[in-house]
């Protein structure tokens, strides 16, 4: 640590976003990126701990004392190797992962936390923008392929090891374009599919093959050598309440994939949006309908609003529970001014609400009862406030309520993969929490397939996606040449600090 005093000469800084009433007139990237000497102001802070318990929250094991200290150096192209030596895409991390690592940081135990995720995200920009993304083409081959089933983080962190190992690497992906859910699943403004395109670049110039459009069958995965799932949880939880079959009312999958498109097949646009579900998915829906110019977006959480500070359930150095404010939720809070222009108006929908409302709310302990209409649609949602009881969640008495509502969509998550179509045709045993099973070498009950990711951990965070996809490949690299150099940070056993 060059500057012992760093943490106290330097306060963290937050990145820097784009104006609320701009950034909402199109679907481009929040984040604002801020100068590099602010990222190197910023990296003083790391106390270079004996022990980094940042490690430890980290699933990829990223040595974050090591590039934070490369950047206050302004050696940024070690910074960019270190970094990339456990994190295949941290571009990809640095915009979309809740940052672990930082509820782990020790200096968060009586200050803010080291800003890791931003500098992550820095050094991953400034290698683009050098030209550092050299594609490394394995300079042998091993005569042995490898299917990879799924284009997601888990799918494309275990294709790029495996090509670069020397394999002939194929990855399968059923839609249109490679991505998975960081391109249909993850808006546009939280991570632009440019930046997706640039790292399937370099995959395809060190060797990769995409085959889009399609799934396979068993019979095409058959000619391979190997094959690593990596297929998700696109199985999503439902809402079994009264009048759930009212139009107007769609899972978040049915609605994010195409809702920056010109021709959303939903749109929100002068629609009164209510979500059900408080995480990232019903948060992803909140900044979409306000782009799309919702007359009002409502979001329902469950849970208690979280505690400002650390809550004493989740103490350092676990993941902490404490309130959170997502950029979308930034922008639910704007108050209008009655100063926007003419356009403004018109794309956020501003001409039904009066000066001084904000675009959007938050409502915490509830619970979804019912849905009512009329003509087949849905125009009302009929909840209540709930409490926790001995763990279990209880109505309040006398807090029934009942919320307007055009557009409904459900956003509680993932229930497990997919128990047809290739998974039953190949015939890999699927546990009753609807992971497939596997053993701490990645191995499915089906010789030669591999499981990787949240098909196999459960629907879990980016970070362990691809984690999981670099330890699958190190697994099968092993399985086929008998030893394998390729590094791995987690097992299927592995839990995470509070994630």
């Amino acid at each position: 640590m060059a500057d012992p005093h760093g943490f106290r000469t330097h306060s963290r800084t937050e990145p820097a976003h784009r104006p609320v009433p701009l950034r909402l007139l199109d679907w481009r990237e929040v984040h604002d990126h801020a100068a590099p000497g602010q990222h190197t102001a910023q990296s003083t802070r790391c106390m270079d701990c004996g022990v980094p318990f940042c490690h430890a929250g980290c699933p990829l094991g990223n040595i974050i004392p090591e590039w934070n200290d490369l950047v206050r150096q302004d050696r940024w192209k070690e910074a960019w190797d270190r970094l990339h030596a456990t994190n295949n895409f941290p571009e990809f991390t640095g915009r979309v992962c809740p940052a672990p690592c930082e509820g782990a940081c020790v200096l968060g135990i009586n200050d803010d936390a080291v800003a890791i995720k931003d500098i992550e995200l820095a050094i991953a920009e400034r290698g683009f923008e050098e030209g550092w993304d050299v594609p490394t083409v394995p300079s042998f081959s091993t005569g042995m392929s490898v299917a990879v089933v799924g284009s997601g983080p888990a799918g494309l962190a275990a294709a790029q090891q495996l090509t670069r190992a020397g394999h002939a690497v194929t990855v399968f992906e059923r839609d249109e374009r490679p991505g998975g859910l960081m391109r249909y699943g993850v808006p546009e403004y939280k991570m632009e599919s440019r930046f997706i395109d640039r790292r399937l670049d370099q995959m395809r110039a060190e060797g990769t093959v995409f085959r889009t459009g399609a799934s396979p069958t068993a019979a095409d995965l058959s000619l391979f050598d190997a094959v690593v799932l990596a297929t998700g949880t696109p199985v999503p939880r439902e809402l079994p309440v009264p009048g759930r079959e009212l139009a107007g009312i769609h899972q978040a999958m049915e609605y994010l994939p195409l809702a920056s498109s010109d021709t959303p097949p939903i749109d929100a646009r002068g629609k009164r949006v209510v979500i059900i579900g408080g995480g990232d998915t019903g948060t992803d829906c909140f900044g979409t309908a306000l782009r799309q110019g919702a007359a009002s977006v409502t979001q329902f959480d469950i849970r208690p609003r979280a505690p400002r500070q650390r809550a004493a359930s989740t103490p350092w150095p676990m993941n902490p529970l404490m309130w959170r404010q997502a950029t979308a939720h930034e922008e639910g809070e704007y108050i209008i001014t009655g100063d926007e222009s003419a356009d403004e108006i018109v794309a956020l929908g501003l001409a039904s609400r009066g000066v001084g409302s904000t675009l959007g709310d938050r409502m915490f302990s509830v619970n979804t009862v019912a849905f009512s209409g009329g003509d087949g649609r849905v125009t009302m949602i009929h909840g209540n406030e709930v409490k926790v009881i001995d763990g279990r969640r209880v109505p309040v008495k006398g807090t029934d309520f009942e919320v307007e509502a055009d557009l409904v969509l459900i956003a509680l998550g993932f229930v497990g993969a997919s128990r047809d179509g290739l998974h039953a045709e190949l015939g890999v045993e699927i546990d009753d929490r609807g992971r497939i099973v596997r053993d701490q070498s990645y191995r499915s009950t089906v010789p030669g397939v591999y499981v990787a990711g949240d098909n196999g951990r459960g629907q879990s965070l980016i970070v362990w996606a691809i984690a999981e996809g670099r330890a699958a490949a190190a697994a099968v690299d092993a399985d086929l040449m008998g030893e394998t150099a390729l590094p791995a940070a987690v097992t299927p056993s592995d839990r995470p600090l509070g994630v």
